[in-house]
């Protein structure tokens, strides 16, 4: 059987990092009172770092990979939960995050949660397009003040 961090840990994780991220964000949206796509740019901000963190598993993925796939056997083989198969390679992608185990059976296994990588392009999406419409208002702000002096 997977550890049981393997298995729980990367959605627990991201709902406590969601959690602890709520309060400054909401003191710094009273407080500052910033534009609707400075909040967005935020979320889409923490959305990305999250998904990221949970499609990796939280470094697993890039320390120990084997470990998620399946339980160390005591002659060091790594075998598949519940059957008879053994591992034969992983394939770690950094992104879009993926872990692919296969197995002697000739079947692959998935084990980045299936909500990660559409939450990733999510939020790099809202990350871009706010960010994008922030520099756009920024520099018709610049500008607005240079066009009426010299109107007058």
């Amino acid at each position: 059987m997977v550890s049981l961090f393997a298995f729980f840990g990367p959605p627990a994780i991201t709902v406590l990092l969601f959690a602890v991220g709520a309060l400054p964000y909401a003191i710094w949206v009273t407080r500052k009172k910033p534009s609707r796509p400075a909040r967005w740019a935020v979320i889409g901000s923490l959305a990305v770092v999250a998904a990221y963190g949970a499609g990796t598993v939280y470094g697993l993925a890039f320390t120990n990979p084997l470990d998620l796939c399946g339980d160390k056997a005591g002659d060091g083989v790594y075998m598949d939960a519940g059957r008879d198969y053994s591992l034969t390679s992983v394939s770690v992608d950094s992104f879009p995050p993926s872990i692919t185990c296969h197995w002697t059976s000739g079947h692959s296994t998935e084990e980045v949660w299936f909500w990660a990588p559409p939450l990733l392009y999510a939020g790099l999406v809202c990350l871009v397009v706010c960010s994008a419409l922030l520099l756009i208002n920024r520099y018709k702000d610049r500008k607005a003040p240079c066009d009426n002096q010299l109107d007058t």
